[in-house]
């Protein structure tokens, strides 16, 4: 990528990374029509509806998490529902039972840029749980700022090295792709906003991230 600044440029990358989270659900959704279209046996016809139920949910689930996470959270004001966040997080993580997600937001509404920092860090956070584990996140709004905290404990926690530079700001123009656009986009918003993003350091147990992000003048 030549600019990383040019908004069409940066929105196909973002669409690319849609478009690949989506694939396989939806390409199950399409296997699974195939096998009923052919299937005659009552037994493995129940269970080809209840392997398109779990597609179906699991495309609804990231489509839900991507409006908030990439969207401009159409149907709402300038404040999210935490609750929201939640349930979007928990069905893209929670709902396979591999990882289990700690919610320690008290705030009744979050900005919505906010918002939008609190569930990309926790994407890029809950996949780097390769193995599964524990996906614990919080927020805190006080005068003129909110804070943000994910965690993520598991047996296996990995974080690409690009994703790691691009969240602390560090990636070059090459390194910025599908898979690194969304840590890009979190570190640009936070910096334009006057806030802050730190990480934990490389090679620890424990992956911690925490955003400070100032209060936007209306």
């Amino acid at each position: 990528m030549t600019n990383p600044t040019d908004s069409i440029e940066f929105a196909s990358l973002l669409c690319s990374r849609l478009c690949h989270d989506l694939l396989s659900p939806v390409g199950a959704l399409n296997n699974g029509l195939e096998l009923m279209a052919d299937e005659n046996d009552p037994e493995m016809r129940a269970r080809c509806l209840e392997l398109l139920g779990d597609s179906a949910r699991t495309s609804a689930n990231k489509l839900k998490f991507f409006r908030l996470a990439f969207g401009s959270a159409g149907g709402f004001g300038e404040a999210v529902p935490p609750h929201e966040a939640r349930v979007a997080i928990e069905g893209m993580y929670a709902a396979s039972g591999r990882v289990k997600v700690g919610w320690m937001v008290e705030e009744k509404m979050l900005g919505k840029l906010p918002a939008k920092i609190l569930l990309n860090l926790a994407l890029i956070a809950g996949d780097a749980l390769v193995r599964g584990g524990q996906l614990d996140i919080g927020a805190e709004s006080r005068p003129g700022v909110t804070e943000i905290v994910v965690r993520a404990e598991g047996p296996k926690v990995v974080l690409d090295p690009d994703l790691r530079a691009a969240l602390a700001g560090t990636l070059p123009v090459e390194g910025l792709v599908s898979r690194t656009a969304a840590a890009w986009m979190v570190r640009q918003l936070v910096a334009e906003a006057g806030g802050d993003i730190v990480l934990s350091p490389a090679g620890e147990p424990t992956l911690l991230f925490g955003a400070v992000i100032p209060d936007q003048e209306r």
